[in-house]
């Protein structure tokens, strides 16, 4: 599947702004990358494509590599201090590791480390030298990540962490290379409370401001003036990132040990290894087409998909399950690469299936009650304390499923609970040792304890929504109301501040045909995909794979006048995050 959406513009800016702008007919080049870019690259360009191009090698510049004194360098690195040491360290001896650099840099190098690169003998080789400004990683079509896991414990340590304004600089000259790169100078509004909302919104617009001067055409084209950028803070929404969710791509994630979107699983006579790796990413257009529904439709989707597949191809199939899929290999190899894509998703939509019905489904109707503060019927919770301690004291579930069936309860509560009552709860669910856990999210502006530090804060209040929905996933994320508000020009201007007043919108205006979803992207450059206004999110401190599936349903429902992108430093689980939270009073360990 080609790459669509953020993930195309990335790669066709890599691909045509780095590699084939320093192309020469019949020479070879080696590209050296560092991790960062390294991230960047894989996560939108495909080898293949780069080989093509006349790259022989691709290499990491914080490695031993043989020399290759023949050949010119490509080197795309971030702007910081190892990797520019490794870079300088490759030209300094008598003998050169390469024959010239081409010099990319993923964002603005800082005065001092180009200083140093002035004075080493690169300069006497060097070709090229420029910023590409892609400074984040194209996750999903709609999604971003800026690839910085410890960003909870920067912003919300209850350690002084000196650190934190060149963090949030540096997270700010992140987003601005985002913008930079899909040509958008939106409007930049901010969750008002929290001081670290309003201070990031103010260092990117800065760092806009000054991307716009040295690229004038950012921001323009017809309906562009209606873009924004929205900051908001974790704290605002913290029970999207607890739930169990039910949709697919959420509900793996939570309950399946996926590390770096790779799934492993036991196949049964399916090729020649028993264990079978399988990447989660857009390139699987099923995975693409099953991520955001309800696990009880992606099997029978699934099945459904894998019949049609047989009856095109005269296969005989009557039932289309794990077992009939090894047969059918065995006799149809030629289509082996299909057939164990469903194969994959068969497994996938199993294996979470097993892991609720043995733990999970008793806790999710508790967790939906608590989190919409009613039941299915719509009558309001009587003794939501009698349901949780039925939970608490059960044995078989998990200390961190209890804490979040705990937070849940508190939340509900909506000015907190006593601090003898939560050393109750704590006591009568045995987890002590993560209580911590608990007490943490104060950090995070959420009111926990009744009459303590957040006293009087609330969560924001809900959209009624109507329309049948399945019992278990009764609640939306509030991200969600926030995007749907913001696209018909909405949101509060007092709890939403803009840093500086936006562009006059004229909400009659309608976008250009081009940008038609489903539509805009076939046979068009990856720049001209968007002529229609986008709404970018950052939420500080991690973003939830619901919130992510948000962004790509309200888009569907404009019609794709609107394309909604989301992002965050990092891509949470519930574990994660919890995990995340635990770290919050504990000093970091330098070495991670």
């Amino acid at each position: 599947m080609a790459p669509s959406g953020l993930k195309a513009v990335v790669g066709e800016k890599i691909l045509n702004g780095v590699i084939k702008s320093v192309k020469k007919d019949g020479e070879w080049k080696v590209l050296i990358v560092d991790h960062m870019s390294m991230r960047i690259l894989s996560s939108c360009c495909k080898m293949s494509d780069i080989l093509a191009e006349g790259v022989t090698i691709v290499e990491d510049i914080n490695k031993r590599r043989e020399p290759i004194s023949s050949l010119e360098a490509i080197y795309l690195i971030s702007p910081v201090e190892k990797s520019v040491r490794a870079l300088i360290n490759d030209f300094k001896d008598a003998a050169f590791t390469y024959k010239a650099a081409h010099i990319f840099f993923t964002d603005t190098c800082p005065d001092g480390l180009f200083a140093e690169i002035g004075r080493s003998r690169v300069s006497k080789v060097v070709k090229t030298l420029k910023e590409i400004n892609v400074a984040f990683l194209p996750y999903e079509s709609q999604v971003f990540s800026l690839d910085d896991p410890n960003s909870l414990y920067s912003f919300y340590s209850s350690k002084p962490n000196e650190a934190k304004e060149k963090m949030i600089e540096t997270l700010a000259e992140q987003i601005a290379t985002l913008c930079d790169t899909l040509q958008e100078y939106p409007a930049i509004r901010y969750r008002k409370g929290p001081e670290e909302n309003a201070r990031l919104a103010d260092e990117v617009y800065q760092r806009l401001t000054a991307h716009k001067a040295d690229n004038p055409s950012m921001g323009e084209g017809p309906d562009k003036a209606r873009s924004q950028l929205i900051i908001v803070d974790r704290g605002f929404d913290p029970i999207s990132p607890i739930l169990h969710e039910l949709t697919f791509q959420a509900m793996a994630y939570d309950l399946l040990d996926i590390k770096q979107d790779i799934y492993t699983y036991q196949s049964s006579g399916i090729g020649n290894s028993n264990d079978r790796e399988v990447l989660l990413d857009e390139d699987d257009e099923l995975w693409v087409e099953l991520r955001h529904m309800h696990i009880a439709d992606v099997t029978k989707k699934v099945t459904e998909l894998l019949r049609t597949f047989c009856q095109s191809k005269r296969m005989c199939t009557d039932n289309a399950n794990l077992k009939d899929l090894s047969q059918m290999l065995k006799k149809m190899p030629q289509y082996q690469k299909e057939l164990s894509m469903y194969s994959t998703h068969l497994h996938l939509a199993a294996a979470c299936m097993n892991t609720f019905k043995a733990s999970v489904d008793k806790l999710c109707e508790v967790e939906q009650d608590l989190a919409m503060g009613e039941n299915e019927q719509g009558e309001p919770l009587k003794d939501a304390m009698k349901t949780i301690v039925r939970v608490l004291l059960d044995n078989d579930i998990k200390a961190f499923d209890k804490i979040r069936i705990i937070l849940l309860f508190i939340f509900h509560k909506k000015k907190g609970v006593g601090e003898e009552n939560l050393a109750k709860l704590i006591q009568h669910a045995n987890i002590l040792a993560d209580s911590n856990i608990i007490n943490n999210l104060q950090n995070l502006g959420c009111n926990i304890i009744a009459g303590g530090r957040n006293a009087g804060v609330t969560l924001p209040e809900r959209k009624e929504r109507t329309g049948s929905t399945y019992q278990l996933s009764r609640w939306v994320p509030i991200i969600k109301d926030v995007m749907e508000t913001a696209i018909e020009d909405k949101l509060d201007r007092k709890q939403w501040p803009f840093i500086s007043d936006p562009a006059p919108i004229n909400t009659t205006q309608t976008a250009v045909s081009s940008a038609r979803f489903g539509h805009w992207h076939k046979n068009k450059s990856p720049t001209e995909y968007r002529s229609g206004p986008r709404l970018i999110i950052f939420v500080i401190g991690g973003l939830s794979h619901s919130e992510m599936r948000s962004a790509y349903e309200v888009t569907r429902a404009t019609d794709g006048k609107w394309e909604v992108l989301i992002g965050s430093s990092h891509i949470l689980t519930p574990t994660s995050f919890l995990n995340d939270l635990k770290s919050l009073d504990q000093v970091p360990n330098p070495d991670c």
